[in-house]
């Protein structure tokens, strides 16, 4: 039902990563994962595919990001994607007001929600859920290793897939040491513009701006600090 509603069809490399979580999920260890694949590539719906072979299999599951605002675009999805399906999720963030907050914290404590998707917020002690098989975190190198494992903790061994558009050295050195194993999109879906990335100096680059900004573009400059 979930493929039917979607309106078009994944990707080969959707369905190949797809293929590997699910082999992981339905094997005898708990799965640790790596999921990478450029902005844009479908990770998203990767995802919730992943979140729904839990519910599916009787369990809970949840997805966490570094942000409210990323937490709110992923509930945005899948209020979208999971519509007329018998699932329910629920959003739990730090901006929620406290009446609404206890109520999911209590229905999910009950495993009555089977989806919840938040930020930092999920780590409270307040926080439980009643049988967690899943744990997706986004944009995972914004969290720290306690962080994650106290998530995984609220669960017996969960399956844990961690997702990233720009992995650290420290992600990748886990994927070299065999800690974790790698699944990539190296795919667009059809009809998303190519994204160019090239390197250049301080003075090239101030000059892209200036004709962009001319041509009636707009432009951002992101520094680390």
């Amino acid at each position: 039902p979930f493929r039917k509603a979607l309106g078009f069809d994944f990707t080969p490399a959707q369905k190949r990563v797809i293929n590997e979580i699910f082999e992981d999920m339905g094997g005898p260890r708990p799965m640790n994962r790596l999921l990478m694949g450029e902005v844009g590539s479908g990770k998203t719906v990767v995802a919730v595919s992943s979140l729904l072979l839990a519910v599916e299999a009787g369990h809970q599951a949840v997805l966490m990001a570094p942000t409210e605002i990323l937490a709110e675009q992923h509930a945005h999805g899948l209020s979208r994607l999971l519509k007329g399906l018998p699932v329910r999720w629920a959003l739990l963030t730090g901006g929620r007001k406290k009446a609404e907050s206890r109520r999911d914290r209590d229905a999910l404590a009950a495993g009555e929600i089977q989806i919840a998707v938040g930020t930092h917020a999920l780590l409270e002690d307040q926080v439980a859920f009643k049988d967690l098989g899943l744990v997706v975190i986004d944009e995972q190198h914004r969290f720290g290793v306690d962080q994650r494992a106290t998530l995984g903790a609220k669960g017996t061994a969960p399956h844990v897939l961690l997702m990233t558009a720009t992995p650290i050295p420290r992600t990748l050195a886990l994927t070299v040491y065999g800690d974790l194993s790698v699944s990539v999109i190296d795919q667009l879906p059809p009809g998303r513009p190519v994204i160019t990335t090239h390197w250049s100096t301080e003075g090239e680059a101030l000059s892209a701006v200036r004709r962009a900004v001319a041509q009636g573009r707009q432009a951002y400059v992101v520094f680390p600090l």
